[in-house]
């Protein structure tokens, strides 16, 4: 069935305005009321609202880049090398990943699978693959190292093609739509770009509440945040389910990104970030929305506290390294310090509307209460865009009528995580799959 884009579009644009109207007339109504100073209110508020009009504007230019007839002939003479490290994953999931790459419209020219030293077997995956691809004509490499962390193994991986010219780094439980390979590679036509983020879906949307708020979340972050930023050439983290990159980015700085400490410690996540931030220094990072990954989302809570947990803390020392090594006029740099500022104006403009709440007076405007939801619903509105090869029109919306439990989620549990993370960034373990695979193929939904 097709979506109604256009419409969606609109409908979400239009909700961000009123929600940007409501929110001025509300706050305003219920301080004046409470004999307040609006001072401190509206001066967080006006640029908050400037920047959600911005963001809004933006996202709603981005479109999939075609490379047009010249630039598909150089891309079609690339070496495309994958890259895939693999640590404790579920063998159904493996070879599912494996899998999507022999289905590709445009096959890579060679696949390098390193398994960094896990204690779960992938034998009888291996066997398959190595005669799977050879039967392609898919040059491939299975090697096994000491356990040294994700970096290592895609180093190791690279070293074994020097001739490439594109790395593509997908994860071991990522499956590419059939198209993937030929879509991500499109933006590379243009040379000022270093690296192309793919869209990320969960594969597992369906098996249960958790899985489901997830996905909406992670989707409408990359349809809203990551879909503003890249117009500008600016998109700061390209997802390791699928993401590609400049050859040379990962073999001029293989030094610096397999030794990268923090406080005195090594660093072993946020590693999809750092390679962006080497594409950021050189040029332009985009992503491209047809091109499609589907994977695996946490189904538990610990789980996808510890994911969530561990992706704060990178996010927080990779802020560090933009403002530090970006040039002043990097449209990434701009986009990092409003970051900053939105985190720290939303936050306390939060806690002090909860401290004047719990003093005697009136009672908020339902007009004010109803804001946060309205933003939020305009901006999931983004999830019903997609076109998914995975779930009925039905079940997406029904996604989408989750709005408010992945509203008050993400204020009531990941907003603290994000804060507790940013405090403890310096603890840089990798936090899971330490025991074996924590999402099993066998008990998530399929696609």
């Amino acid at each position: 069935m097709r979506r109604p884009r256009a419409l969606l579009l609109a409908g979400g644009a239009a909700a961000g305005v009123i929600a940007v109207v409501l929110s001025a007339y509300g706050l305003r109504t219920w301080l004046t009321a409470r004999g307040a100073s609006e001072g401190l209110a509206l001066w967080a508020w006006t640029p908050l609202a400037a920047v959600l009009v911005l963001q809004t504007a933006l996202y709603l230019c981005e479109r999939p880049v075609r490379a047009g007839a010249e630039g598909r002939e150089r891309l079609d003479r690339l070496h495309v090398a994958v890259l895939m490290p693999v640590f404790n994953e579920d063998n159904g999931y493996l070879r599912a990943a494996l899998a999507s790459l022999l289905a590709q419209t445009r096959p890579p020219d060679s696949v390098h699978i390193v398994d960094d030293g896990s204690e779960l077997s992938h034998r009888a995956v291996r066997r398959w693959w190595m005669s799977a691809a050879r039967d392609r004509g898919i040059r491939t490499s299975w090697h096994r190292t000491p356990n040294r962390g994700k970096r290592h193994a895609q180093v190791h991986a690279a070293r074994h093609c020097p001739q490439a010219e594109v790395f593509v780094t997908i994860d071991s439980d990522a499956q590419l739509a059939p198209d993937a390979l030929e879509e991500v590679l499109q933006p590379l036509a243009d040379p000022r770009v270093q690296a192309v983020a793919g869209l990320v879906l969960a594969r597992n949307n369906r098996a249960g509440l958790l899985s489901r708020v997830t996905d909406l979340w992670f989707v409408t972050s990359q349809m809203v945040e990551r879909a503003s930023l890249s117009p500008l050439g600016g998109v700061m983290v390209a997802s390791g389910s699928l993401a590609a990159y400049r050859a040379e980015l990962l073999t001029d700085h293989q030094d610096g990104y397999l030794s990268e400490t923090f406080m005195g410690r090594p660093v072993t996540f946020s590693d999809d970030s750092m390679l962006t931030l080497y594409a950021l220094m050189r040029g332009r990072v985009v992503q491209q929305p047809s091109a499609v990954v589907f994977t695996a989302m946490p189904e538990t809570v610990g789980h996808h506290v510890r994911q969530y947990l561990r992706w704060m803390r990178g996010s927080s020392l990779r802020s560090l390294w933009r403002v530090r090594y970006l040039p002043a006029r990097h449209p990434a740099l701009f986009a990092q310090l409003l970051r900053w500022f939105q985190q720290l104006a939303s936050t306390a403009a939060l806690l002090w509307l909860l401290a004047l709440h719990l003093q005697p007076g009136p009672l908020p405007s339902p007009l004010l209460l109803a804001v946060p939801l309205l933003l939020a619903s305009g901006q999931t509105l983004r999830y019903l865009v997609l076109r998914r090869s995975d779930q009925s029109l039905r079940s997406q919306v029904g996604t989408w009528a989750l709005t408010p439990v992945a509203m008050f989620w993400s204020w009531a549990v990941l907003r603290p995580l994000r804060w507790y993370g940013a405090l403890t960034c310096w603890k840089t373990g990798w936090g899971t799959r330490q025991a074996g695979a924590e999402v099993q193929l066998g008990t998530a939904a399929t696609a």
